[in-house]
């Protein structure tokens, strides 16, 4: 089960990576979070005030929000439940990651293994965002902008954020940008799911739970997450397996998609006992 990130719908994780799953056999989940997509929406009074969240986190106050991980941890749990699965291979991105390692530690029986990919587990002590990520990420597009102006904000901040060594080709990433800007763009959505990480807090306790296959994959050249948050996971989660992997960023680009099948194909072999 494909578990997307901050923001980001199941379009997210790319056709063709899923065709690697499903060529080696595997029957691959992908869902919309909460608030995302076209997942329910959550209804709330009035709009996230992430000024003034950000501000109580970093003074290490408590952050107050619709919903946490472990929520969202739950959500995955029922998509199984609706789907008959009684346990899968977890695999998130980013949030993804965090939900996963949620849903993992707090569902053991319906974790196979889990695979956290450029994710994090909330330690305070951690290194933040490049400052240069940070400012585009709080950045916003104009007012009653066009799919296409949306897709250009988005591009440019992939960019930032993306992979040096794996760079995707700029209009492709409009195209799939704008595919999926068309199907669900619902920015309050992303808010909210950001509250969430901000509420939750660090994790580090409960990544000591979790007693199932465990593989840490982050990248050395990640500017919203930097590296040393997949080294802290991998220390944290018992046994867990470390891939860095050089060149990689904050996404799925083209030409990382062969290598990541290929760690998480074995990965999921070596959970079950079958040969690598």
């Amino acid at each position: 089960m494909l578990i997307m990130g901050l923001g980001m719908q199941l379009v997210a994780w790319p056709d063709e990576f899923c065709r690697y799953l499903v060529d080696a056999g595997f029957y691959v989940i992908r869902f919309d979070n909460r608030d995302v997509g076209l997942s329910d929406k959550v209804s709330v009074d009035a709009p996230a005030n992430l000024s003034l969240a950000a501000l109580r986190y970093f003074l290490h106050l408590p952050v107050s929000a619709p919903y946490r991980i472990d929520a969202m941890a739950a959500d995955s749990i029922g998509v199984l439940d609706a789907l008959g699965v009684k346990a899968a291979h977890l695999v998130g991105a980013s949030l993804g990651g965090m939900i996963a390692q949620t849903a993992a530690a707090n569902y053991p029986k319906r974790c196979l293994s889990l695979t956290s990919i450029m994710s994090s587990s909330g330690d305070r002590h951690l290194p933040n965002a490049s400052w240069k990520a940070t400012r585009l990420l709080l950045s916003r597009p104009p007012a009653n902008a066009s799919v296409d102006q949306l897709a250009d904000h988005l591009v440019r901040v992939f960019k930032v954020i993306g992979s040096p060594g794996f760079p995707a080709p700029p209009t492709m990433m409009h195209e799939r940008l704008s595919a999926a800007i068309t199907r669900g763009y619902h920015p309050e959505g992303t808010a909210r799911q950001l509250l969430a990480i901000m509420a939750s807090g660090d994790r580090s306790a409960l990544l000591r739970t979790i007693g199932k296959p465990a593989l840490i994959v982050h990248g050395d050249s990640d500017q919203l997450v930097p590296v040393e948050h997949g080294i802290d996971c991998a220390r944290k989660i018992p046994g867990a397996k470390l891939q860095i992997i050089p060149g990689m960023g904050h996404d799925l680009a083209p030409g990382l998609l062969p290598i990541l099948a290929e760690a998480l194909i074995g990965h999921f072999r070596s959970a079950s006992g079958a040969p690598t």
